[in-house]
């Protein structure tokens, strides 16, 4: 066999080379533009009239949709995918980049006939009930009812496993389905019916439950008294680092056979009574202390009853993942005496805790 000439030999390991980093870099290429998740949750994304292509991908990176704006922005280009619609899409987390882009440039995609509602995080049953019905038309007490019918709620079981019937059978509950009624925005249909738009805040709930499953499954407590939790953390904390250190406050609590003793509880035991709109609301709740209910972590040693509020997916993430500390109490400078206000500052005994009552002026 004739051999090659060193030239040859040269061109040929040269030529490979080329080959093997354009195959490398067409599958970082391909890589960048696969699916982000392999679960598929569905989000609400909203292209804003003259928004531009960049500002879209940036966005969608942000909320985790694509993994690349950069190499999206390339794909677009050589797809001629550019020319994205203005209005309501629903996409999830299991496309490709290639697949978003086609659902965007797809006019028939437009969800034109539904209305957007952000749900916000902390918020009571209620005032969810109050924003159905101004803006869907549903009446707030029928759909109050609805999440308070034991048999209806039997009836959501059946699809939904998280949901314990038995353990949501209880006169004491303000709302039954508090809690359970995800915080997010979310696309309906015009005219979306009662149970629609409960079965849309259970299947994104659904989809929370399957992300933290596991931890779940390991932990001391039920969902739902997790979730209670989760609404307590979520009513007390501002940021996800506060929640953290307080859910860790209350497992020191509950392991040491404390009473919680959270004012937000008494604030959800006030209820009708309490204007939350009221910048001062926290100084009837702080004066409520005796108030009696069975949400009341003041009389009542453990957990409340059921969840106060309907906690998002940070303070759900906190009482799994709690920071564990020696710390037994905390309180927010509501007044900015410190020079932040809203900034909490913990405790590991109660006479720490009162001196900080005293600097922060806030001695009841």
């Amino acid at each position: 066999m004739k051999k090659l000439s060193k030239k040859k030999r040269i061109a040929l390991i040269a030529a490979a080379a080329v080959v093997v980093l354009f195959a490398g870099c067409y599958a970082f290429y391909l890589n960048e533009l696969s699916a982000v998740n392999n679960k598929k949750q569905d989000v609400v994304f909203v292209v804003e009239e003259g928004e531009t292509m960049d500002s879209v991908l940036e966005r969608l990176q942000q909320e985790g949709l694509i993994k690349s704006s950069t190499f999206a922005s390339l794909h677009a280009r050589i797809s001629n995918q550019t020319q994205n619609m203005a209005g309501i899409f629903v996409l999830n987390d299991q496309m490709s980049t290639d697949e978003i882009l086609r659902v965007l440039n797809d006019p028939t995609q437009v969800r034109t006939d539904q209305l957007l509602i952000t749900f916000p995080e902390g918020r009571w049953a209620k005032d969810y009930a109050a924003q159905i019905e101004e803006q869907l038309g549903i009446n707030a007490d029928e759909i109050l009812a609805l999440w308070n019918d034991p048999s209806y709620i039997e009836t959501l079981a059946k699809d939904y496993s998280f949901l314990d019937a038995d353990a949501l059978n209880n006169e004491e509950y303000r709302v039954r389905l508090e809690g359970y009624l995800f915080p997010e925005t979310y696309a309906f249909d015009k005219d979306a019916t009662a149970d629609e738009v409960t079965r849309t805040f259970l299947d994104h709930f659904a989809e929370i439950y399957a992300k933290y499953e596991e931890d779940i499954n390991a932990s001391d407590y039920s969902l739902h008294e997790l979730i209670t939790l989760a609404s307590i953390v979520q009513y007390e904390a501002a940021t996800s680092e506060d929640m953290q250190l307080i859910a860790g406050v209350f497992y020191n609590r509950l392991n040491s056979d404390m009473p919680l003793q959270s004012t937000v509880t008494v604030c959800y035991a006030l209820y009708d009574d309490l204007d939350r709109n009221d910048e001062d609301s926290w100084r009837t709740c702080e004066a409520s202390t005796d108030i009696d209910s069975p949400y009341n972590t003041y009389l009542h040693s453990g957990l409340p009853v059921g969840p106060i509020v309907n906690p998002g997916e940070a303070a759900i993430d906190a009482v799994l993942h709690p920071q564990e500390s020696d710390y037994y109490y905390f309180i927010a400078d509501i007044n900015g005496v410190r020079g932040e206000a809203g900034k909490v500052y913990y405790s590991e005994t109660y006479e720490q805790h009162q001196q900080l009552q005293e600097e922060l002026q806030l001695v009841f």
